[in-house]
């Protein structure tokens, strides 16, 4: 059975059995570590064979536990080597794929959202999935303009399991924390949870794309395909023709692939919002697709899936997002925090050492030090360490300042980008596209 419909306890008994099994199998560990068995040997199985029961299972439910899941792969970048090196091939399988459902409850939703005439103007489908995100799964077609198009269906009972599954993964977020050693999951299932109802309603996915299609049509490298028809849980878009997504080239691209899609990404994160007023705030992976020229070499970048976006009230990033990080990066101190409070991530009776905050914003500042940065797993582990770090002198920076609510998605995707150039290891020239295309990071402040 592949409906997210699902009996409730079972769902619950599944996503609380993950926890359980990674302490029964730390048991069983002990024991062997007890008899002789070497103890790096033990962890290796344990983290294996954890991460097939985690991704497995947060695969076949879809729903919140899969968007869980693929929030959490974005940041594997950040995971120390010997607990990556286990995940990663679950991770990569989980941003591209999940089992499918039934053709016939495919058909029976999109007649219910775009009318019993569908085949009139979906005049071919193919039978099974080309595709599949934690909400829905996407079947090829042709228009009956000759058009071929992606034609995404939501399963059934989403929003029952989106939301369920969310509110269990809330309360087992302690449980869970062993499957990704000093990672607090707590703020990613909460952020999560706030973007869930938007993403349920394809009518407000389909107006975001068109914009994006609207603003990057003249575009020669980035490609968003146009929006053909639209439903409450049907989204029918051009078809973007393309080998493989972001994840291939994590896997196993070129030096030159790398950095072309690397920085393709990141100019187009952050020319989105210049362009549209909206922000993709859901970098990972499979939402990216390359389509390399006919000589082989590294072409354009597809983007896919606007379910999540940030609608900025100003049509721009905050212009004192980009002041800031400009001041943090000639190590003006004083200067920064007095920003910061003036935005309101620092309250005004918190008293926190400036050099600590300059030293904890690190993460930011330090691609747009410099014309080019290279982006590594390695960099991106020595931040999330050093962060993380109890011994640190940094790490009580984090208790003291506040996020302010209109910079919590922003401050999700920049990371989540951050962790995908990092997966990636790109070069690029990151100051220059901060540049160009963040308001007040060049000085212009008047």
């Amino acid at each position: 059975m592949t409906d997210l419909p699902r009996r409730a306890v079972t769902r619950t008994a599944r996503l609380a059995a993950l926890p359980l099994g990674y302490a029964g199998r730390s048991a069983v560990g002990l024991g062997k570590r007890l008899g002789g068995k070497p103890a790096e040997a033990v962890t290796s199985e344990i983290q294996q064979r954890t991460a097939d029961q985690l991704f497995r299972t947060l695969g076949e439910l879809k729903g919140g536990a899969m968007k869980f899941g693929q929030a959490l792969s974005v940041l594997e970048s950040a995971l120390p080597e010997d607990v990556a090196a286990p995940y990663r091939e679950h991770l990569t399988r989980l941003q591209d794929s999940a089992p499918p459902m039934p053709t016939q409850t495919v058909r029976e939703e999109i007649e219910r959202e775009l009318g019993p005439d569908w085949r009139e103007r979906l005049v071919w489908m193919d039978g099974g999935p080309t595709a599949a995100a934690s909400i829905g799964q996407v079947h090829r077609g042709r228009w009956h303009d000759g058009r071929e198009v992606a034609v995404k269906v939501q399963y059934p009972g989403a929003s029952d399991a989106l939301l369920g599954d969310l509110r269990q993964i809330a309360r087992l977020a302690r449980g869970m924390s062993p499957l990704f050693p000093g990672m607090n999951v707590k703020p990613l299932i909460a952020e999560i949870q706030d973007r869930a109802l938007e993403e349920l309603d394809y009518h407000l996915e389909a107006e975001a794309q068109q914009a994006f299609a609207d603003g990057f049509r003249e575009d020669p490298q980035i490609v968003v395909p146009d929006v053909v028809a639209t439903g409450r849980t049907v989204l029918v878009t051009e078809w973007l023709e393309s080998p493989a997504s972001l994840a291939a080239v994590i896997a196993g691209g070129s030096r030159a692939e790398r950095d072309h899609y690397g920085e393709l990404l990141a100019r187009f994160l952050f020319s989105g919002p210049v362009r549209t007023g909206m922000l993709h705030a859901d970098p990972h992976p499979g939402n990216f697709r390359v389509m390399p020229r006919e000589d082989g070499t590294p072409g354009r970048l597809g983007v896919l899936d606007f379910g999540s976006v940030a609608r900025l009230p100003e049509r721009a990033m905050p212009r004192a997002m980009g002041t800031l990080i400009r001041i943090a990066s000639i190590e003006d101190q004083d200067e920064l925090l007095e920003g910061l409070r003036r935005e309101g991530f620092v309250k005004e009776n918190i008293k926190v050492d400036p050099a600590l905050v300059l030293d904890y914003l690190a993460p930011f500042i330090e691609p747009a030090r410099q014309p080019r940065f290279q982006f590594t797993r390695e960099w991106m582990r020595e931040q999330f360490n050093r962060l993380n770090d109890p011994s640190a002198p940094s790490y009580t920076v984090a208790t003291k300042l506040n996020l302010p609510p209109g910079y919590m998605l922003i401050h999700r995707t920049w990371l989540g980008g951050i962790g995908l150039l990092s997966q990636l290891e790109a070069d690029a020239p990151f100051r220059d596209i901060l540049l160009e295309f963040l308001p007040g990071f060049a000085g212009d402040d008047a």
